[in-house]
């Protein structure tokens, strides 16, 4: 039986998603799940021959195709799967890299009715003035230059009008088809699908919260006030909304317009070094860390300051979450396999019941493939791509913040090698790391450690006694119960109740032999229909036991 979806009220979207998906040759495999007569379709609408310009694509490229036309959170999805290796096959994880958030810019009227809705009243009230043409479009939103009524120049994010109604039945949809793969398909069965889709729902909502994002270039703002070379603007909370943020308007050079740094005389491989080390900082030090740090998003400002911009995409790593990545990236480096395999465990990415033997070997071949190089002339982008598929061969569940962490690890040394060739993000990390692994092993850390092992200790003895008692009065009331589920019984348990058949029928046949030898010996001469009926069973009876024989051997030999 289907789930219930919630059909009647986006009858219409459904039906434009599912034709999508058909035009790019995806018909047949939504017609496993019979929903075609929810929606009003039939087989026929979705038996579609591909465009010329489409039947030369892969798969994998349909794929993408078919998601970009449908809109900013099917792209969004997109750009959420292609970090997701441990879902998708390798080509299909390429792909979804092309993805690009962007958008038609809207109307300026349009834009204007929504910041006026958020402020209450005219824009003049609050502004000398805003740009009419956006300097930035996305499907979510639009960025325009402004400045308050005191002379200070500013930029306003605009929420798109009607983009949250949109994401929220696209949201709902989701989650149908998510509750549908999840039933009938063998990925539904490794994977929690509806758990997955509820996490880029909250991902997608927080990064349409514009508050949000501005509690997160605050939060941002106060671990870089010590750091000279890192600049983050500030919220103008008094004009900001869910829907519009206002921030310090950033003056400085795109990261990545190498031309126009040269002729300033910045040094590039200054520039690429701190880059790279602010993300390292916000991972290994702060735990929170900027997760779209894409050039569109840096910027190089006065004094070789780096100015960063969009806190919407953030990451979040925990004390113990960052010291077990600093031991993996330990073990990695010293090619210590056992230590990689018990690190990825207790990262909850391998489970206890993870094949340890081949998962050992296909991180054999990895660490051989880069054996004996320096890490300078080793690339994050290369090892992710190797890797991606040794995560989707095992199965390995990784958190989304370390997927996070790799493409932003990743993006970062995309933009360090634009600026200088010989760029090296693992030695622009090792200062962290053995500032981190230092730490860990100080007396400070290690009391630290005590601390809050010794806190667990406490919830533990506190909570288990508790819970003991809650066990045994359940058991008192006889409302605990033991179930049981074997596996692989079942052809024993087939056979067994073939030889109880078997004996039982052998019985009967013992008791009617046995009788039959009682009564013949007693009969009359003359053929009576006693005599007849005596001789006729005892032909049945023979007949019966013959075959039983004959089964038994037969059966004996299976």
């Amino acid at each position: 039986m289907l789930p219930r979806i919630n059909r009647t009220r986006h009858l219409n979207r459904y039906r434009e998603i599912v034709l999508t998906f058909a035009r790019y040759g995806f018909g047949e495999f939504i017609s496993r799940f019979n929903i075609l007569e929810w929606i009003s379709l039939k087989k026929r609408d979705i038996d579609q021959d591909l465009e010329p310009s489409t039947q030369a694509l892969s798969t994998a490229e349909r794929f993408r195709e078919a998601l970009d036309n449908l809109g900013p959170t099917f792209i969004k999805l997109g750009q959420v799967l292609s970090t997701r290796p441990d879902i998708m096959p390798p080509a299909f994880i390429n792909e979804l890299q092309k993805l690009q958030d962007s958008a038609k810019p809207l109307e300026w009227p349009d834009i204007r009715q929504v910041v006026e809705e958020e402020l209450g009243g005219s824009i003049y009230q609050f502004f000398r003035f805003v740009e009419s043409m956006p300097i930035a479009t996305a499907s979510l939103a639009q960025v325009h230059k402004g400045r308050l009524l005191d002379g200070t120049d500013v930029v306003l994010k605009v929420q798109r009008p009607g983009i949250q109604k949109q994401i929220d039945i696209d949201l709902e949809i989701l989650w149908d088809a998510a509750r549908l793969v999840q039933s009938f398909t063998a990925l539904g069965r490794v994977y929690d699908l509806p758990s997955i889709v509820e996490e880029f729902a909250y991902t997608l909502n927080t990064e349409l919260d514009y508050e949000m994002e501005g509690q997160h270039a605050d939060f941002f703002r106060e671990n870089f006030a010590d750091d000279p070379d890192v600049y983050i603007p500030a919220i103008y909370w008094d004009y900001s909304t869910p829907r519009l943020l206002v921030m310090e308007l950033l003056r400085g050079i795109k990261i990545n317009d190498v031309e126009r740094l040269e002729a300033r005389g910045y040094d590039r491989h200054l520039l690429a070094l701190k880059s790279a080390r602010l993300i390292i900082k916000e991972v290994l030090e702060d735990g929170f860390f900027h997760a779209d740090p894409h050039p569109g998003n840096l910027y190089v400002m006065e004094g070789e300051v780096i100015g960063v911009m969009d806190f919407g995409m953030v990451g979040w790593l925990d004390t113990r979450l960052r010291t077990q990545i600093a031991q993996l990236y330990i073990s990695t480096v010293r090619r210590d396999i056992d230590g990689m395999v018990d690190r990825l465990i207790q990262l909850g990415v391998a489970g206890y019941d993870v094949n340890r033997k081949q998962l050992r070997r296909d991180l054999t071949r990895l660490i051989r493939k880069y054996y004996g190089r320096s890490l300078k002339n080793i690339r994050a982008r290369d090892m992710a791509q190797d890797i991606m598929p040794i995560i989707f061969r095992h199965q390995l569940q990784v958190p989304t913040d370390l997927w996070l962490l790799l493409k932003t690890l990743v993006i970062m040394e995309g933009v360090g090698l634009k600026l200088d060739p010989d760029f090296d993000i693992f030695e622009a990390s090792q200062p962290f790391v053995r500032r981190l692994t230092r730490n860990l092993w100080s007396a400070k850390g290690l009391r630290q450690a005590l601390i809050r092992t010794s806190a667990n200790l406490s919830d533990l003895m506190m909570t288990t006694p508790e819970l003991g008692l809650g066990l045994l009065r359940r058991l008192d009331q006889g409302q605990l119960k033991l179930q049981i589920e074997p596996s692989g019984l079942e052809d024993l348990f087939v056979r067994i109740d073939r030889v109880i058949n078997r004996l039982t029928v052998s019985i009967l046949l013992s008791a009617l032999i046995l009788g039959l030898a009682m009564v013949i010996p007693n009969l009359g001469g003359g053929a009576t229909w006693i005599t007849i009926a005596a001789v006729l069973m005892f032909m049945s009876v023979t007949s019966l036991a013959f075959w039983i024989a004959i089964s038994i051997i037969s059966g004996s030999n299976r």
